[in-house]
């Protein structure tokens, strides 16, 4: 099997991995899966870089396969910074049942003396 299989391959695993996007319980897997994907297909492409891939018949499959996968990880980065949101938002939420008045705490009315 040559070089440009190989990538082939990889880049097919990892579009077919891409393909949904499980619930919260396990994200935690898919995008370790995704990691493990990518380190396979970033091999395959550091030992593409010796040959003319350009020329090569699968050229334009590949290229089809690439914006696939960038599409479909920026679909993935957009639910993890949903993800990422909602968690910073609960935080603020909480905080704001343990001390509610904490938005209207001033300095207003107080003396500070400055003489010792």
């Amino acid at each position: 099997m040559g070089e440009v299989e190989k990538f082939l391959d990889a880049s097919q695993d990892l579009l077919s991995h891409l393909a949904t996007i499980p619930s919260d319980d396990e994200r935690t897997e898919f995008i370790d899966q995704i990691n493990v994907l990518l380190d396979a297909r970033e091999e395959a492409i550091q030992k593409l870089d010796k040959t003319n891939i350009s020329t090569h018949v699968l050229y334009n499959h590949l290229l089809e396969l690439d914006k696939g996968i960038n599409e479909r990880l920026e679909k993935v980065m957009n639910v993890v910074k949903g993800d990422i949101k909602d968690l910073q938002q609960k935080k603020r939420h909480e905080t704001s049942y343990t001390n509610p008045y904490a938005a209207t705490q001033t300095l207003d009315g107080m003396y500070f003396d400055n003489k010792k």
